[in-house]
């Protein structure tokens, strides 16, 4: 996934810069700015990678802050749209109120917090939600630092950790539902707002767990070993058909984008893309790897745009 991100940024700095020496180079180029999760990046890219192919002179701008970075940027009204792996918080509400911010709050997809070991990790065959607990809890860091402190048969070698950082989405979920408190978690691992980073750095390493968006793994997953999980009732690995059913337990989320009010109402190209996104999400859901959300919820976040 790292080779198709690179991929997209060349192709829309290129796109931009044939637009602009190109014949209509005396028109203003039209913006829609996206930041915010990294998990539901490439949702967005794609569908704005194919939006711009039948609208020429629009382009879409995806960054990568992480969710809470990218609220941050939303709610000060600098950008028109914000990808996010979990709902918005009171504070970011508050932000955004203070700064006039209304918003549409836009579910696109379901998403399966995979939690991921080298291809050569051949005693972990899944962990309890204890287990995981135990590993990311803060007070564990500096004393659970070896496979075999999480089950005594395990390998007496060092474990590395890999996860999200601290303005991720999936940070705030993974913490909240297995440590028990949103934002609560060992600081000793390697953290990036990027989870192609954490992609390379356990498929480099034979000793190395971590957690990032199921989109992710898929497309990793010749470098990769998803972890059942179990949560009471059995182990269960991440799959469609685990998050339809509710078996894969609670790593399970929906995913969102957050439109701003005002860039919806007032900015024309704004409510083509976000119009478009609603009619074509589905299909790049799947193909990039995420759970399509059931057809009524598409249809009812059509009527909540009041179209």
């Amino acid at each position: 996934m790292n080779t198709m991100v690179k991929a997209a940024r060349f192709l829309l700095v290129l796109s931009v810069f044939l637009y602009a020496c190109g014949p209509g180079k005396g028109k203003k180029l039209k913006m829609v700015h996206v930041d915010g999760s990294s998990t539901v990046y490439p949702i967005t890219e794609a569908v704005a990678e194919e939006f711009q192919k039948d609208h020429p002179g629009i382009r879409v701008a995806v960054g990568i802050s992480g969710t809470g970075g990218g609220f941050k940027k939303f709610c000060r009204g600098e950008t028109d749209v914000n990808n996010a792996s979990r709902r918005i918080k009171p504070e970011e509400v508050e932000l955004c109120r203070k700064n006039g911010i209304e918003f549409y709050e836009i579910p696109v997809a379901y998403d399966a917090i995979t939690v991921v070991v080298h291809p050569d990790n051949t005693w972990v065959d899944y962990l309890t939600l204890e287990e995981l607990r135990r590993i990311w809890a803060p007070e564990s860091q500096g004393k659970v630092m070896k496979w075999s402190q999480i089950r005594e048969e395990w390998p007496d070698e060092d474990l590395h950790l890999y996860g999200p950082g601290v303005d991720s989405g999936t940070f705030d979920y993974f913490t909240e539902v297995v440590v028990g408190k949103s934002g609560a978690s060992r600081g000793d691992y390697t953290s990036s707002e990027d989870d192609n980073v954490l992609v390379q750095g356990v498929a480099s390493d034979r000793y190395a767990l971590g957690y990032f968006g199921y989109a992710y793994y898929v497309e990793n997953r010749d470098k990769l070993k998803a972890v059942p999980i179990d949560a009471g009732e059995g182990p269960v690995s991440p799959s469609l058909e685990s998050v339809l059913s509710g078996k894969y337990k609670p790593l399970s989320r929906p995913l969102y984008i957050y439109v701003s009010k005002k860039s919806f109402k007032e900015k024309p190209h704004v409510k083509t893309f976000v119009l478009y996104y609603l009619d074509n999400v589905k299909e790049f859901v799947q193909d990039v790897g995420y759970i399509p959300l059931p057809e009524d919820m598409y249809e009812r976040t059509r009527e909540l745009l009041e179209i």
